[in-house]
């Protein structure tokens, strides 16, 4: 067997399909790069000059701008799904890239309030092909083996790409919009010309004996259902601190620096546990790595909301990377072990639906536990919310139990 041949062999993907995995990655990075870095970082800061509007005004935009994105992306990821079982994942992926560019070419030259609106709604409808396209690919490109770690594998890509987005265009805020514009549509261009080499799809499977429409939603709808409480309350409990982090860490005794250090040792322990925990979701044993990742959560976090010695928040934040490192790989593996393959796509666009609900109610909610309980109420709330999505996980360990799993139940 020559080199090239075994270096295949050891790859998580099957054969030939990594550059298809490749360009839909690389789409999806480019879409998030936008995303990112026009509503979280630019648009706050320009508005005001975009539309020649008071201070107060710009700041209303910005905000019902992100939120109309938000809401149109969010409700379009089940037809999106939908349509990518349909019509193949370059389609959608080219038709969102191509809907997305024509989006914010016509944001780039506005003046006027409802039509930037418009354009944020429009962009949000092409930016939601992105995640169900690039998930969905994985998953049929990939080795059951691998399968966890390889979704995990492209979330993490795309992550540098979310905060280069949010720090180049957050920091080009005050120069001419033509420049800023001219990036971000080029960055777009690129993301629409890497959709051309993204394949429609892996499987084609034309079954003369496959079940009719009905039959096939009510077996999806059975898988689904139960991941739908599952996927609400963790996208809701990962995401509740997020913008609080930087509001915290004087309560916790913490200096900026110290607590980006903080930060950058639960993500470095997290990034290092992955080859381990993968492995664990990856091996028939996806409901017992989010199972032991949200216990971990539960503690770290509990343990953090105690305010104990800064060494001690360092050993919490390891603990809480791990939680993470095992409920990444544990949660794609969960679902793409349930969700029948040739509904997938679209049953995968209504899970992330709930996602996106989930991740845009968890900093309301940490807002409202620090207004009402104080510097640690947000801890303690995500403390709770994670020991109940753990014990979720065990209660209802047979409505969660994948193929893999149930294969190892019965083999035991």
């Amino acid at each position: 067997m020559s080199v090239a041949a075994s270096l295949r062999e050891r790859l998580p993907v099957k054969p030939g399909t990594l550059p298809g995995v490749v360009a839909a990655a690389l789409v999806l990075a480019c879409s998030e790069f936008v995303r990112s870095g026009l509503y979280a970082a630019y648009l706050p800061q320009a508005t005001g000059m975009l539309l020649g509007v008071p201070k107060a005004d710009a700041v209303a935009v910005a905000a019902t701008a992100f939120t109309v994105h938000f809401i149109s992306d969010t409700v379009m990821r089940g037809p999106a799904g939908a349509l990518i079982s349909r019509f193949g994942v370059r389609t959608m992926m080219l038709a969102g890239a191509a809907l997305s560019l024509l989006a914010l070419g016509l944001m780039a030259g506005t003046h006027t309030a409802w039509v930037l609106l418009l354009c944020a709604a429009l962009h949000g409808v092409g930016f939601s092909a992105m995640w169900p396209g690039a998930m969905n690919l994985t998953a049929d490109a990939t080795r059951d083996s691998h399968k966890g770690r390889a979704v995990t594998a492209i979330s993490l890509v795309v992550m540098p790409l979310i905060g280069g987005g949010f720090l180049l265009l957050g920091a080009l805020a005050e120069r001419p919009r033509a420049l800023v514009f001219t990036i971000i549509l080029s960055v777009l261009a690129l993301a629409l010309v890497s959709a051309l080499f993204v394949p429609d799809r892996l499987r084609r499977p034309i079954d003369e004996a496959r079940p009719d429409r009905r039959a096939r939603m009510k077996t999806a709808l059975s898988a689904l259902g139960p991941l739908f409480p599952a996927a609400f309350m963790q996208t809701l409990t990962m995401t509740l601190l997020g913008p609080l982090l930087f509001t915290l860490y004087r309560d916790l005794g913490l200096t900026y620096w110290s607590m980006v250090a903080l930060l950058g040792t639960g993500g470095a322990v997290a990034f290092g546990s992955l080859p381990l925990t993968g492995k664990v979701a990856d091996g028939g044993r996806a409901r017992l790595a989010v199972t032991l990742g949200f216990t971990l959560l539960a503690l770290g976090l509990g343990g953090i909301a105690t305010t104990p010695p800064t060494w001690a928040l360092f050993a919490l934040a390891a603990l809480v990377g791990v939680g993470y490192a095992f409920i990444m790989p544990g949660w794609a593996a969960l679902v793409t072990g349930r969700l029948p393959e040739a509904e997938r796509p679209a049953a995968w666009g209504v899970l992330m639906t709930v996602e996106n609900v989930g991740t845009s109610l968890g900093p309301l909610l940490g807002a409202f536990a620090y207004r009402t309980l104080g510097p640690t109420g947000p801890f303690i709330t995500g403390a709770s919310l994670a020991f109940l999505t753990a014990v979720g996980y065990v209660v209802f360990r047979r409505l969660l139990t994948t193929r893999a799993e149930a294969g190892l139940e019965g083999g035991a």
